[in-house]
């Protein structure tokens, strides 16, 4: 019998779950179809409790990993099969190539020799990148990726001879053996072209609350400089409309319990960095849960950020590329229509496997969350199972590696 623990998605939960299984004395495999580990957590600016950059917590438990011969990773790598029953899983993975070489190389040179460039999905449009390139300087592991079917013809032919570069390398199979899963394959931002009500994604500088959080990172497509996609400049007007899409039958059925949170942490990105900028919050209600009740008095506190209670019913293209909403504001009874230099839509997480068809075959809820599957051994943790913020996806983390290691003292004990 198998005592070696899967977990799939190498996110914040993904991490905590493995080095907590590790750190008791078990195998772990990681499987993260990216080519980095991270996730989510990576991507933002700053998080919560301590509003601490990613690279805080992530290169603790990056460290933790690399000094636990237990855990081993796996980066472009995804589930394509899965047999037997719990406590005896045969899990087949692809991995698909990576073409640098297993070790860290600065390819920094070679990259900004290339010709083509293509939308950066790390920076969600905002910037462009490279065919080889690497997303973040704290990146783990520490190596380039090329992506091959971005590369021009002129860009072929740089590559052809340069060392540490294998073009010849082929996706691949393999098989684990392992006793319990547990998934943590994490979210998605909710998609804006589906909101035809905000623009369907073609307003100019009317943005997600991700691409914030690009924009206002040190290693973001503006190192950090919060402003206008179209011209550069830093808006003197910012609106936040809250439930973008979420709590909305049409969309997102449901609360996703950060948002609130992130626009408020995103009001105090703005009035440091430009403290004359007017800055409006339309809600429906807001939401601080626990300790988180100080930030929003903090943000109330500011001298030039306003709250507005009322659901945004539109927002369409203005002149000079501003973007005007249309506000229902509820505590006057009134029809508002207001114009702003920026927008940023409070979009919801939704579940990664949400209108997915996963291998693993788990039993999802309507919204595409995990709502089963630890009968069999397989255990959902953070957003894959519900919306959480990084302090409750450690915690739910936790609480899935102590299952799966329970599923495989007992696996043993049966075996025995």
């Amino acid at each position: 019998m198998s005592k070696a623990i899967l977990v799939v998605g190498g996110g914040f939960a993904g991490l905590t779950a493995a080095i907590e299984a590790a750190e008791l004395g078990h195998d772990v495999f990681i499987i993260e179809k990216s080519p980095w580990l991270g996730g989510r957590v990576a991507q933002l600016n700053k998080y919560f409790p301590k509003l601490c950059p990613p690279s805080c917590g992530l290169e603790i438990q990056f460290q933790r990993i690399r000094k636990n011969p237990r855990v081993k990773f796996f980066t472009l790598a995804e589930v394509t099969g899965l047999s037997g029953s719990k406590g005896n899983y045969t899990v087949t993975v692809r991995l698909q190539p990576r073409y640098t070489a297993p070790h860290s190389v600065d390819f920094s040179l070679l990259a900004s020799s290339l010709v083509n460039e293509v939308d950066n999905d790390f920076d969600f449009g905002l910037s462009k990148r490279k065919a080889l390139y690497k997303s973040m300087p704290f990146a783990f592991p520490d190596r380039y990726a090329l992506d091959a079917q971005s590369l021009s013809k002129a860009d072929v032919s740089r590559i052809a001879d340069a060392n540490f570069l294998n073009m010849t390398e082929q996706a691949r199979e393999i098989e684990l053996d392992v006793a319990a899963i547990v998934v943590t394959t994490g979210w998605k931002p909710y998609d804006v072209t589906h909101l035809a009500n905000f623009g369907a994604g073609n307003v100019k500088n009317c943005i997600s609350n991700m691409q914030m959080e690009r924009l206002s990172s040190s290693f973001g497509p503006t190192g950090g400089r919060i402003v206008r996609p179209t011209d550069g400049r830093a808006p003197h007007s910012v609106a936040f409309v809250q439930c973008a899409g979420s709590r909305d039958q049409n969309h997102l059925d449901y609360c996703s319990y950060i948002c609130c949170m992130a626009s408020l942490k995103q009001c105090l990105y703005i009035a440091e960095q430009n403290p004359d900028a007017r800055i409006t919050v339309y809600y429906i209600d807001l939401r601080a849960p626990g300790r988180y009740v100080n930030v929003l008095e903090k943000v109330k506190a500011q001298p030039n950020v306003s709250f507005v209670k009322g659901k945004v019913a539109e927002a369409v293209q203005g002149r000079d590329d501003k973007v005007t909403l249309t506000v229902e504001d509820a505590v006057r009874g009134e029809k508002l229509t207001l114009t702003h230099d920026l927008v940023v839509l409070a979009t919801g997480m939704q579940p990664s496997l949400a209108g997915d068809n996963p291998q693993l075959q788990l039993p999802l809820d309507e919204d595409g969350f995990i709502a089963g599957g630890e009968e069999v051994g397989i255990f959902a943790a953070g957003c894959a199972r519900m919306p959480l913020d990084v302090t409750r996806t450690a915690q739910s983390a936790t609480a899935a590696a102590l299952k799966a290691i329970q599923t495989v003292k007992g696996g043993r004990r049966h075996g025995q």
